[in-house]
């Protein structure tokens, strides 16, 4: 049986943000697997609790590739000893914690909006290392005119002058001394996931478990 790729999404996203990227693995034979998780509404660990049990009840026995956006990346480092996976391609993945939420948590309203994963996300214990083999894709885009978000980050002063970042994430904070295939691509974090040149570097390293 062939392997199912497991699709995570990142804080306050759903399982329609990874459409785009589904569709385009299952153009190439790929069977998908996708869930919702209450991302903003418990810790990064309770997350991934919540995603451990459904692949559990539904993919039992299954051979199992991941791709995370944001987030994701971080439950996913939290199933990394739970599940054998054969290989985990992290997109835009905070594995360092986050400048961004550091300055979010202050914000009223915002701790409120995404709960306790904010937190960890901006004051990040010793998380799990990635599964292995892990690839990271990051984005350089910066500030753009389409993520509204990257402007508000860079007007108060999350990005210093000369750093390069997505929009929300230093490019500094995707990285993971585990993880030595790391590339970066002109894309934005917010749509990073359905950026087709991520895609496709999405699918090449896929296509090396086939």
């Amino acid at each position: 049986m062939a392997a199912t790729v497991v699709l995570l999404h990142g804080l306050g996203r759903t399982r329609h943000s990874l459409r785009r990227l589904k569709r385009r693995l299952e153009s190439e034979g790929w069977d998908t697997w996708s869930t919702t998780y209450s991302s903003r509404k418990q810790s990064i660990t309770d997350s991934a609790e919540e995603v451990a049990r459904l692949i559990e009840l539904e993919l039992p026995d299954r051979e199992l590739l991941v791709v995370t956006h944001s987030m994701g990346g971080i439950v996913v480092r939290q199933l990394a000893d739970r599940f054998q996976w054969t290989g985990c391609v992290m997109v835009a993945p905070p594995n360092q914690g986050s400048r961004a939420a550091r300055w979010a948590r202050k914000v009223p309203g915002l701790q409120i909006l995404f709960g306790p994963a904010l937190t960890e996300l901006a004051f990040p214990e010793k998380w799990p290392d990635p599964p292995q083999p892990s690839h990271i894709i990051s984005g350089t885009r910066g500030v753009t005119w389409s993520s509204p978000p990257s402007w508000v980050l860079s007007c108060a002063g999350i990005f210093a002058d000369g750093c390069v970042h997505d929009g929300t994430l230093l490019l500094d904070e995707t990285g993971h001394e585990s993880v030595h295939d790391h590339i970066s691509i002109a894309a934005g974090h917010s749509t990073i996931m359905s950026n087709s040149a991520i895609i496709e570097q999405v699918v090449d390293r896929l296509n090396r478990y086939r």
